[in-house]
């Protein structure tokens, strides 16, 4: 049987991941509405950081702790060792991830706000988006890659294997990649040590926590239960978490917001030009390596999707909460899920590319 003769049960997202974009959009209304009645309130949670100097936003971390940590505890470090025996797809994902994807992302942001737009943004403001684009294109997707994986039929112990690897490499190569590229594209410094905070802070505190607590509950509980009962119950803390994260960002970027809404729209024009060239890059590439449909799937949506919770998070620790860069961040959740959906569209239209599995 090839694959072009499957017929695979239809996936479905869930009510909050299928609307995503709505509950981003109405955190936005509600984000702005509240930074425009109480820009007092604002001022005070956006000053609380850990220690003077960090710009590392409490309220936030404490978010993005509850958002990133139940994903990291999905990730399996375990399952790396079983890549050996198909490495093309993993391959081909990192190069398109770390080698292709942060560069491309820097050179069609400097072409578009420096060059198409300028017109309508001002150098400094086109300083700000270029960061906030680079910072999203270095983060590769962790949690979502799931939810695309599994409505693309993707392989779910190889796409594992991807995220884990894509993990390990992001606490060595994110913090140099994004102050080359920033530093490179853009007259802003970046400093490294509050870029260094924003991985300890957000990648290797909810990793290290995400992996013991995993190591724990299996050994205490037993894996069906954890996989099958604990996990799902932390998914609606993790949204809740995202859209509350995403109201706070809103309503420290009110000002801008209310006074930029033409540069929302043309921060999404190279984030979309930038998802949808990874994403065909990587499904050729894979295509071409006569890698199987259930690995290219998921990778070509690896290199087409973002981190964005780690995204904003450095955004914000760099450039503050109100910042130009958090705001591009921010664009890239708004697009996300509706892009996304398309790339899964399109693979799973084109599955019978790709050769049968041995």
């Amino acid at each position: 049987m090839t694959n072009a003769t499957l017929t695979p049960q239809p996936k479905r997202l869930n009510v909050f991941e299928r609307y995503l974009s709505l509950w981003v959009a109405l955190c936005m209304v509600a984000g702005v509405l509240l930074g425009k009645a109480a820009p007092s309130l604002m001022a005070g949670l956006r000053g609380l950081e850990f220690g003077a100097g960090s710009q590392i936003n409490v309220p936030i971390a404490i978010l993005i702790w509850l958002m990133i940590t139940p994903m990291m505890m999905k990730v399996d470090f375990g399952a790396i060792r079983e890549v050996g025996r198909r490495p093309r797809g993993l391959l081909v994902t990192l190069f398109v991830n770390w080698v292709v994807k942060p560069f491309s992302m820097a050179a069609i942001a400097w072409l578009f706000f420096r060059l198409v737009f300028s017109p309508w943004i001002s150098p400094a403001d086109a300083d700000q988006y270029i960061a906030g684009c680079i910072i999203l294109a270095a983060a590769p997707c962790t949690a979502m890659v799931f939810v695309w994986s599994y409505l693309s039929d993707g392989d779910p112990a190889y796409t594992l294997v991807q995220v884990s690897v894509n993990d390990l490499i992001m606490l060595v190569l994110f913090a140099p990649i994004v102050r080359f590229l920033v530093s490179g594209a853009s007259s802003l410094h970046v400093p490294f040590q509050v870029l260094l905070y924003s991985v300890v802070v957000f990648i290797v505190i909810p990793l290290v926590a995400g992996v013991l607590l995993r190591q724990w509950f299996i050994r205490t509980r037993g894996r069906p239960w954890f996989e099958g009962e604990l996990l799902p119950r932390f998914a609606p803390i993790s949204m809740a978490a995202l859209l509350a994260t995403l109201v706070l960002i809103f309503a420290f970027q009110a000002e801008n917001i209310t006074t930029k809404t033409l540069h929302v729209a043309l921060i999404a024009v190279p984030i979309l030009i930038q998802v949808y060239f990874n994403s065909s890059l990587t499904y050729g590439l894979m295509r071409l390596f006569r890698v199987e449909y259930a690995i290219a799937a998921p990778g070509a949506l690896i290199g087409a999707s973002n981190f964005f919770e780690l995204a904003v998070a450095t955004a914000i620790a760099l450039f503050g909460p109100e910042s130009g860069a958090a705001l591009a961040t921010v664009v890239g959740v708004l697009i996300e899920v509706p892009v996304m959906l398309s790339v899964c569209s399109v693979c799973n239209r084109t599955r019978h590319w790709f050769p049968a599995p041995a």
